[in-house]
This record gives structure tokens, sequence and C-alpha cells, in this order.
């Protein structure tokens, strides 16, 4: 069934700029789930939704230019966090609004990121499960990129707790929704090739 397209044009965000710390060091959007790379089942999922995907890496561009509208990295090499993938790219987007999503959750479903989007406005709007908002999962205006360079500027690193201070719109999710989880260790990689989430 084909999905209808978001209320809002938004720009969309793939986070895969990390160290890779609990994969050995290796490029996590770049390790395979059912035989595809992570990356791969983002763009599929996000690539209906918008004309200017983008991804944040700081390695193996060629393969993830493959994926991609855009390219992104950090102003450094030294891997500060998901905080700076969402500053890069939120100066290049194209669009007014962001969606930002993590390179390693394949499970997610496009109901779910357009429920997302219909919170789009003048402030953040991001998942929360229990008391924890889930930044990684969010569309943010770009319009506040001037707001998080002065952020990070002071020494803001927290993706958190710099939307925290924005008061966000929130989307609530049940604290273990398997749809957000993330594979982002080998062990988790294999536990999770059969699991699907049930709706109701």
């Amino acid at each position: 069934m084909s999905i209808q397209p978001p209320l809002k044009q938004c720009s969309i965000l793939l986070l895969a700029g990390g160290r890779g710390q609990r994969m050995g060091g290796q490029d996590k959007g770049l390790m395979l789930w059912r035989d595809r790379p992570l990356i791969a089942w983002l763009h599929d999922l996000a690539r209906p939704l918008s004309d200017d995907l983008i991804i944040s890496c700081n390695r193996n561009s060629t393969d993830y230019a493959h994926y991609a509208d855009q390219l992104v990295a950090d102003d450094d090499t030294d891997f500060q966090g998901p905080l700076a993938g969402i500053r890069a790219g939120l100066k290049v987007a194209r669009h007014e609004q962001v969606l930002v999503l993590p390179c390693d959750a394949p499970m997610l479903e496009q109901t779910l990121l357009l429920d997302l989007l219909k919170l789009a406005g003048e402030v953040p709007a991001v998942i929360r499960q229990g008391e924890y908002l889930e930044p990684l999962f969010s569309v943010i205006p770009r319009q506040l990129s001037n707001a998080l360079e002065s952020a990070w500027l002071a020494g803001e690193r927290s993706p958190q707790r710099w939307l925290r201070s924005l008061a966000p719109r929130t989307l609530d999710c049940a604290e273990h929704d398997p749809r957000l989880a993330n594979m982002n260790t080998p062990e988790l990689l294999g536990a999770r090739k059969c699991e699907q989430y049930q709706g109701n």
C-alpha cells in the first residue's frame, strides 16, 4: 500500500557519523541486518517522504553517497556525538523542517514518522518514552540552526538537554516499542532478525 506524503515537505537527516564503539569501531550504518546495510533500510523508509535526504557521516562517504542527496560531516574528527551531526544537517537542509533519524533503527515504520511530522511547527517535535526524550527521533525546524550554533559554542553536546530547553512537542511511544530499537551491538543485529512489530 502506498504511503501518503507528509503534511509538510521536509528534509530528512540520517545520523551515521558515530565512532561505532559498541561495534568494535566498525561503521555502524554499513553493518548488515537481514543481509543489507542498516543505512539501506533507513534509506528505503525515508526516500518516499523527502526529496532532500541528508546523511551525516564522518567516513566511508563513497558508500553512503549511494543513499543520499547530500552528505555532511562534523567540523572535526573527534566524534563529538549526534548533536554535531544535527548541527551540520540543519545548516544544509533545503526544507523548513528536518526529520532526524538514527542509522541503526531498521524497524521504524513510516506511519510513526508521519505521526511525528504532523507535530512539526515552530518548536521541535520529538518521540518520548516515559520521561525520556528520544532526540534522534525528532523533527527540528531549520530556523533553529542559529540557536543550536549558539548552544554548541557555549559547550552544549547533549541533544536531549538542548531539545528539552526548547519545550518541544512530544509523541508518546511505549518504553519498549520495538520500532525504536537501535541495532547498536553485534548481538542485537543477530537477535532482532526475526522480530516484527505487532500494532494494535
